[in-house]
Order: structure tokens, then sequence, then C-alpha cells
């Protein structure tokens, strides 16, 4: 919140008590600046700040200002865990010096920018609550999750060169579709444009081809988290996902938060999965790991009115897990490569993360202060935010992910 008139200038370093992005978060981004538009670095968010990190770390003398002297995260990421820990470690030190001030930035006066460069691009099914809601939906007569569903984490490859970093317009896709009764399909703009509000996994640390990541070392291999909509042409993927699955139905966007927070930030927030009632073939098997699922709460809204609340700590299936399974076959891991946790829903109306599922596909439509909704209509803004337990009682923030519908190309 901006300093209210007649009020005196907060100092940089003094944060307002209980600021969610105090010492204990400090998520990672890239920015730049108004007098030089064209160099991106390297930024950590403080309180309402940013610090370039590069220049911090060049002028106080730091082993890893060539690590840092990047326009993307992708060199931290590949330096590992040890490497991961000790720049947290000299940031935080940094931020008790008056030194620093020079090299902080107010966050209303920098660009931020997709802030690593994305390697391969995987979305997840995790969410129990909403694949028995959409099985329910598209199947009323039948069993709401198919046979596989609580033996693996169902996935998909989906297309990296559309991941956009939060604030870039989404433009509503044209694509083939065919209505309830029509027998051939028909060409043009999506009517029926979904949001799915999801968690993502920034990989670091690369694995070969042919080895296996077991569940044990998901932490030396994921670097942070960051909110995703994953947005969904649902009547474009109706007509062409049989037999293959998801295509142009979803990849013509994915928006992510311009923010990476760290994993080592969310400690406080690791949480037992919910109870299993299959068991697990033993590379899934968690039962006798620390605990992996994460207590992240999430709250959706469209045009300022909030709509969901979808709960993290519901995914049946962990982020450990969906890395063990994504290389269970031998894929290799490559640095920047993004997975996400699919649509999180929660067991309530108020907690689905999709409007497929709070509408229940259109029959039930949103009433909000600015009319009925069903899916969304050009000019909508949705926007993602996201906090998780910290230590001591605090809170971590995770960035926030919007996006604002464009009309349809041509």
């Amino acid at each position: 919140m901006p300093e209210q008139p007649g009020q005196p200038e907060r100092h940089p370093l003094h944060l307002r008590e209980g600021d969610p992005y105090g010492p204990h978060n400090l998520p990672y981004g890239v920015f730049s600046t108004a007098d030089e538009p064209d160099r991106r670095r390297i930024g950590v968010r403080y309180g309402d700040h940013v610090l370039d990190v590069h220049t911090a770390a060049t002028a106080l003398g730091s082993a890893h200002s060539d690590l840092l002297a990047h326009p993307h995260l992708g060199a931290l990421l590949a330096a590992g865990r040890p490497v991961w820990r000790a720049v947290r470690t000299d940031i935080r030190t940094w931020l008790g010096y008056p030194a620093i001030e020079p090299f902080l930035h107010p966050l209303a006066d920098v660009t931020l920018h997709l802030p690593f460069a994305v390697a391969d691009y995987v979305d997840f099914y995790a969410s129990e609550h909403h694949a028995t809601n959409v099985g329910r939906i598209f199947r009323p007569d039948g069993e709401p999750l198919t046979p596989n569903w609580k033996h693996l984490p169902i996935g998909y490859h989906g297309r990296a060169g559309t991941i956009v970093v939060s604030g870039t317009p989404v433009v509503r896709p044209s694509g083939q579709r065919r209505a309830p009764g029509e027998e051939v399909p028909s060409f043009g703009p999506s009517q029926r444009l979904d949001i799915e509000a999801e968690v993502g996994f920034v990989v670091g640390t690369p694995s070969a081809l042919g080895e296996r990541v077991p569940q044990s070392a998901f932490r030396d291999h994921v670097f942070g988290v960051c909110l995703v909509n994953d947005w969904s042409a649902r009547d474009i993927q109706a007509w062409e996902y049989v037999p293959l699955g998801p295509f142009l139905g979803k990849s013509f966007a994915t928006s992510v938060s311009a923010w990476i927070t760290p994993l080592e930030a969310l400690e406080a927030a690791f949480v037992a999965p919910p109870a299993r009632d299959r068991e697990l073939l033993p590379y899934l098997d968690d039962s006798e790991l620390p605990p992996a699922a994460l207590d992240i709460r999430i709250t959706v809204t469209l045009n300022g009115h909030t709509v969901s609340e979808p709960p993290f700590s519901s995914m049946y299936w962990t982020a450990a897990q969906q890395l063990a399974h994504l290389t269970v076959n031998g894929a290799s891991l490559r640095t920047g490569d993004l997975f996400a946790s699919g649509t999180v829903s929660g067991p309530r109306p108020d907690q689905r993360g999709s409007l497929l599922e709070l509408t229940w596909s259109g029959r039930d439509p949103l009433e909000l202060p600015d009319g009925k909704r069903t899916f969304l209509e050009d000019g909508d803004e949705v926007t993602m935010t996201a906090w998780a337990p910290g230590p001591g009682g605090a809170v971590v923030a995770l960035g926030e992910v919007t996006g604002r519908i464009a009309p349809a190309a041509g």
C-alpha cells in the first residue's frame, strides 16, 4: 500500500509489521528500469522494493557476483542447492546493512519480466476434488475418476514457448469446436474460455537421460515455486482431446508469476498429504518420507471479486511424486523445466479452481457485481494470489499472477 499524503516516506529497509515479503521470503525475479529499459537484471523482492542483486554482489565483493550477472535466473538455477542456500544467506546478510540502500528500487518503478527461460513444461492433474468434479460433469452416469487416477499422477506435456509472465494480455484463442447437436465442427474464437488455478515448480539442477529422480531428491532439483494460471479453451479442448489429450485448447497461453519463491522459504509450510486409499508402487510411496504437501492458500479474483479460495494442501499427489513420475521412465530434467500441479480445487464449492467447476459447465452462472459469468468475456481480468505459513508465525506471500482477456486475433 502506498504511503498516505502527509505521512513520512518509509525507509526501504524498514518493513511494515508482518510484511509477507520480508527476509524470510526473498523471491527471485527479473526486472528493468525506466532509465535502462533494455537491461534486464536479477532482483529479489524485499517489501515493496526490488534489490538489484548483481550490483549489490559486485559492490560487496560476493563470490557469487558472476552467477548473478545474467538477464535471467538460468545460471543460478543450474548452480545447485548448496549455491542457492549460500546466495540466499548472503542476501539476508546484505539486507542488514544500510549500505545496501542504493541497490533497492521501488517496486512501482520497475518492469518485471519472465524470470527464467522455460525449457520444458508439464502439467499434471493432481487434485482429486477437481478430477472428480470434471468426471461428474462429463460422465454423469459413470465413474468420475478414471481407473488409473489413484495409481499415478496423470499429466501432459505442454508448450514452453507460450509461458508468459503475469500481466501479459491473453488473446482469446480460435480453433475448431463442435457444439452439442452439431454434426460437423465450426471454426472461431473460443466461447468457453476458462482459468485453472495452479502451483508451479521450477527445476534448477538437471538430471541425465536415463536417470530416475526419486522423491527423496526433490529439494536437490527443484529451486522454487510460483503461481500458474493454465488458461483453457474448454470447447476447443473438448473436440480435439480424444485420443491424444490437450493440444490447441491449452497451448495458447500459460501465465506464471514474475516471482519465484525459493523452496527454502516454504520450510514451515510442508504438511502431510491427504490419506491415500490405494497402495502405491514403491517409486510413488511416500509413507516413510518427510511430509511433502504444501499448505498454500490461493485466492482467485475475477474483475476484483473473489470467486474461489482453493487450498493446495488438499492435492492428492505431491510435487515430489510428480517429479518422480516425470522421470521414472528415464526422461531427463533440464534447468528451467516447469511442472505445474494441475487445477487446485478443494472439497467446497467456493474452493473450485476453474470456472468449469464453479459454474458446473455453465449451468450455474456466477453472480458478480458486474454481471453474470459462465466463462470469460473479453476484458475480464483474473488475478491469483496466495500465501503460506512461514517461520515463527510469519506469512510467506507468493507473487501474484494476473491476465486480462484480449479479443481474438483477426
